[in-house]
């Protein structure tokens, strides 16, 4: 007689994840811990962006450029979802569900309503951020807040009132902006649980830090494994943040002068393709030749996990993107937060309350103004040197 799992059929889950290493790096470790339980996974991407032109030339004649690639790309992905309506219902076996990034949310859930497929959506950042995202699109015309403009803070249900400067400046702008257009064409999603901030979402659930992959797991660079543990401050702004020169320069210069040894990602342009430039031609001759003698910089793709899990490691420079900022709870890594765009000033507060980690919000957004080289030195010192959030940042430390 048969058991009942071999009478079961396994569940077949496709994932549509979105634009950006962001969005794509959790999704496919959720799809990992899925298959490890012997889920049928089918992962959605789009063609190649050489590919994808030529078959929707006509979808990016109305598309107009954006200054950030990261949005457009979701515009573009948008608009091509109405293929879904005929690949979804084609995919063997039948689909039980599907898992859609936060972006593509109202343009995907109509299709697989209509379909009759089960639609989760996959919010990659913090409950607080969800909030916001949310409640957006009331927060304008409220009793609460009248006007964007005039007020310091941000009322939303059910959380302490947000500075408004930790606001995405694009979405304090009266012009249209498509992390602003996106952000209102989602308010589909309504709110949290509990009808608390607007009636009528699903349940949402917290899924917690999601491990790296087994395939993450990669060799890691011979220059760490000379280094003595915790010595080294690890220094990246993730795969959209690129610097002004001005203070490639003088975060070079803070580096150098903190004493501390760093391995440091510099990234020029936000698309790598057109990021051609030298090294020495972005930092000059004399601060490199300062920097070999203390740290190593290079200006390629690093495998962030296998960086941050290596013993050398001791404290973390980084945007505070939500996954950096996980992956940093995972291997037990203090955090010198320093925001440059997005939910990341809000992630930098939770580093904060969490106590592995400082947020010198006197630095601003990325860009609003120059930070001297002496304040970082100052800030990494600070940070290397304080064994409170070493402990802290030990105590989160999951072992894989």
């Amino acid at each position: 007689m048969a058991n009942s799992s071999e009478l079961t059929p396994s569940p077949h889950i496709a994932l549509l994840p979105s634009s950006g290493m962001g969005h794509l790096t959790p999704f496919l470790r959720l799809a990992a811990l899925l298959a490890a339980q012997g889920v049928k996974i089918t992962f959605i991407t789009p063609l190649s962006k050489k590919s994808f032109i030529c078959l929707h030339s006509t979808i990016f004649l109305h598309i107009r450029k954006a200054a950030d690639p990261f949005y457009y790309h979701i515009e573009v992905t948008r608009r091509s979802c109405h293929l879904l309506s005929s690949l979804l219902p084609s995919l063997s076996p039948p689909l039980s569900a599907i898992i859609t990034d936060m972006s593509l949310t109202a343009t995907v859930v109509p299709i697989t309503k209509a379909l009759n497929i089960p639609n989760y959506i996959f919010f990659t950042s913090s409950a607080k951020m969800l909030t916001l995202f949310l409640s957006f699109h009331t927060l304008v015309g409220s009793k609460a807040n009248t006007n964007l403009h005039e007020i310091d803070d941000i009322e939303i249900p059910t959380l302490e009132p947000i500075p408004k400067c930790w606001i995405p400046p694009p979405l304090l702008q009266d012009k249209n902006d498509l992390l602003k257009a996106y952000i209102i064409r989602e308010r589909t999603l309504a709110a949290l649980n509990g009808d608390k901030v607007i009636h009528g979402i699903p349940s949402v659930f917290a899924i917690g830090v999601l491990p790296p992959c087994g395939f993450q797991k990669t060799k890691t660079l011979a220059w760490l494994d000379d280094q003595a543990i915790g010595s080294v401050l690890y220094v990246s702004f993730g795969s959209r943040t690129a610097l002004p020169r001005e203070q490639l320069r003088e975060l070079g210069d803070g580096l150098v002068r903190s004493g501390y040894s760093f391995l440091w990602v510099i990234k020029v342009k936000k698309v790598d393709r057109e990021d051609d430039e030298q090294l020495r031609d972005v930092i000059g001759d004399e601060l490199m030749e300062s920097i070999n003698q203390k740290g190593l910089v290079v200006k390629h793709w690093l495998d962030q996990e296998n960086i941050l899990r290596h013993p050398a490691i001791g404290g973390f420079l980084s945007h505070c993107g939500w996954n950096s900022v996980t992956e940093a709870i995972w291997h037990g890594v203090r955090v010198l937060a320093w925001p440059q765009h997005g939910d990341q000033k809000i992630n930098a507060d939770l580093v904060e309350r969490f106590g592995m980690g400082i947020w010198p919000k006197s630095w601003g957004w990325g860009g609003e103004v120059i930070v001297k080289g002496g304040q970082i030195a100052e800030k990494v010192r600070e940070v290397m040197r304080n064994e409170l959030l070493k402990m802290q940042a030990r105590k989160h430390r999951r072992r894989d």
